[in-house]
């Protein structure tokens, strides 16, 4: 029984010892660098000017939905793999592609930096890299935009402003980043807004009864009616009879997803105030909230004329997907 103990004692002894080392290992690791929604490219010049660099164009770099003029999903920035080293090598998002003896893919994370996404894709020819391209680029895109909310979120909690009266309006929780101001608050309404050089961030938080969004099966056009109906009500412009309502030239775009653990309407679109000239886009997300039988609305619009609204928008986003049901 004494010999068991002891070699059941170096064993643990062992097994504690790997896991030191493996954190030791992630606590050397540097922070990674890079914009939100940038993404390093290591590929060879010769084949990200041919059909390989044509294919990641446009797997990558999508125009974004709902955005009034084209911004591409990621920023891609390429470099051969001769300088695939120091601050490359940190980017927070490397995709890695070269020809090789077999078609492959992996992905690993924290393996040069943290928090860091790296994707390597392979193939013998031309066709089984754009193969590989195929099968594996939605999952890529899911990652990354995933951990880019995340990174978002870690950058708000640095300075956030309090969220005591969302809380207690509404019982849920909020992230809301540096910068941002309640600029409206009613019983049943709440707009915060962060203003720029250039222009303004906002953040309308509002609910409805169920059978508002679900009424019929047209459940675009009740949201949008939603919308315009919370516009006309508070979203104001500095002109007389002038607010806020849905661009009607533009369709917006109808996603399924959950936010909060729940069954979630996203729309996107393009706002616009009646009788006057400002424009830009908004993301509404009308979540299913069964047991208060109502669908709590958190929507995101920003204004920034003749400038990138992509970032912004992702910000929206990011505080959004921040929220916890908390009764």
């Amino acid at each position: 029984m004494k010999k068991l103990a002891v070699l059941t004692f170096v064993a643990l002894s062992f097994l504690s010892c790997k896991e030191t080392s493996k954190e030791e290992t992630q606590a050397i690791l540097s922070d990674s660098n890079g914009k939100i929604n940038n993404v390093s490219i290591i590929i060879d010049d010769n084949l990200w000017n041919g059909e390989i660099g044509d294919s990641i164009r446009k797997k990558f770099a999508v125009p974004v939905d709902g955005l009034p003029q084209e911004e591409p999903l990621f920023t891609l920035n390429q470099y051969p793999t001769k300088v695939f080293e120091g601050f490359v090598r940190k980017s927070r998002n490397i995709i890695i592609v070269k020809k090789d003896k077999e078609a492959g893919y992996a992905s690993n994370t924290n393996k040069y930096a943290k928090p860091q996404n790296v994707f390597f894709i392979s193939g013998t020819d031309t066709e089984d890299v754009l193969k590989v391209l195929e099968e594996k680029s939605a999952e890529i895109i899911k990652t990354i935009k995933a951990s880019e909310v995340i990174e978002n979120q870690i950058r708000m909690k640095k300075s956030l402003v309090p969220d005591t009266q969302v809380q207690s309006k509404f019982g849920v929780s909020l992230q809301i980043g540096f910068g941002y101001k309640y600029d409206m608050v009613k019983d049943n309404f709440i707009w915060l807004r962060k203003e720029f050089t250039s222009g303004y961030n906002s953040i309308l938080i509002y609910q409805v009864p169920i059978e508002k969004v679900e009424k019929d099966n047209n459940i675009i056009a009740n949201i949008t009616a939603m919308r315009d109906e919370v516009g006309k009500a508070n979203i104001h412009g500095t002109l007389p009879n002038t607010w806020m309502i849905t661009e009607a030239a533009y369709a917006p775009y109808l996603f399924d997803v959950t936010v909060g653990g729940k069954k979630t309407y996203l729309t996107k679109g393009t706002w616009e105030l009646k009788n006057d000239f400002m424009a830009g886009p908004f993301v509404n997300y009308a979540i299913k909230d069964t047991k208060n039988n109502r669908y709590l609305i958190l929507e995101g619009f920003t204004y920034n004329p003749s400038k990138s609204k992509r970032d912004l928008v992702f910000e929206l986003e990011a505080i959004i997907q921040s929220v916890k049901f908390l009764k």
